[in-house]
């Protein structure tokens, strides 16, 4: 199979939606054609854990299957691929696009705006990015506690935001971003789910060698078991499982 380019249509199906071949700066290429184009687009990475909800969650597939864009986020879906027989080239950590993309917005002048986490969280996480980021046009920001959700949605668009960063939970996210992304605008959004809280300082990454080896949840349950463990626990138990049926669907038996 020829090597993707940032324009590549390179895709792959994978239990039940459509992933993108994309390596992360192919990743970063395509993001920001769909930023020029100036239309909505919603962006998506799947892991271990967002399979068994799809699963669990009919609605989510759907809405997933629906985005313009899906990356390989965990690297158990990117061993998934290659057991499927085409391979994603690389796992695209949905954190490090953020930077990557944060780093192309400051370059052309795309307002950003922040959405998610506690109030706290979030200014820690916005001086963060004053810091790094210094010439980056902040449209406006959002705590993930909010009751309106139109309300939000307008206020987006008022803000005359390009590129939108929500870091709330899944599948909550995901519903959000669907039902209102139509009405923010030319708005290129990507959930980022506790990404905000690494930036913070709440939360640390892994060490690149549990990332590279699929161990990285290992290090987040080491970090908060009390509220982890289920979800690792059953989440990659159910993983496992899925990918096991997904081989039999795929390799006939004699």
């Amino acid at each position: 199979m020829a090597a993707a380019s940032g324009k590549s249509k390179v895709k792959t199906e994978i239990f039940g939606v459509t992933l993108d071949m994309l390596t992360m700066d192919q990743s970063v290429e395509r993001c920001t054609e769909l930023i020029e184009i100036g239309q909505p687009a919603q962006h998506v990475v799947i892991n271990a854990g967002k399979v068994a909800m799809m699963h669990d969650k009919p609605h989510l597939k759907e809405i997933i299957s629906r985005c313009q864009m899906v990356n390989a986020d965990g690297q158990s879906v990117v061993w998934a691929s290659r057991l499927k027989g085409h391979p994603v080239p690389e796992r695209v950590a949905g954190i490090d696009l953020m930077h990557k993309l944060l780093e192309r917005a400051e370059q052309r002048g795309w307002p950003t705006y922040f959405l998610g986490a506690r109030e706290e969280v979030l200014q820690a996480c916005l001086a963060a990015f004053r810091i790094k980021y210094p010439e980056l046009v902040v449209a406006g920001y959002q705590h993930g506690y909010f009751s309106d959700d139109k309300l939000v949605a307008q206020q987006i668009r008022e803000a005359g935001t390009r590129l939108l960063f929500v870091g709330i939970s899944s599948p909550k996210k995901e519903e959000f971003l669907s039902e209102h992304l139509k009405h923010m605008g030319p708005v290129f959004a990507m959930g980022v789910g506790g990404s905000f809280d690494v930036v913070a300082g709440l939360t640390k990454r892994a060490p690149l060698w549990m990332q590279k080896s699929g161990l990285e949840w290992a290090y987040r349950l080491g970090q908060e078991p009390g509220r982890m463990w289920k979800r690792y626990l059953f989440g990659n138990a159910r993983f496992i499982n899925l990918v096991i049926k997904e081989e039999r669907r795929r390799v006939p038996r004699n």
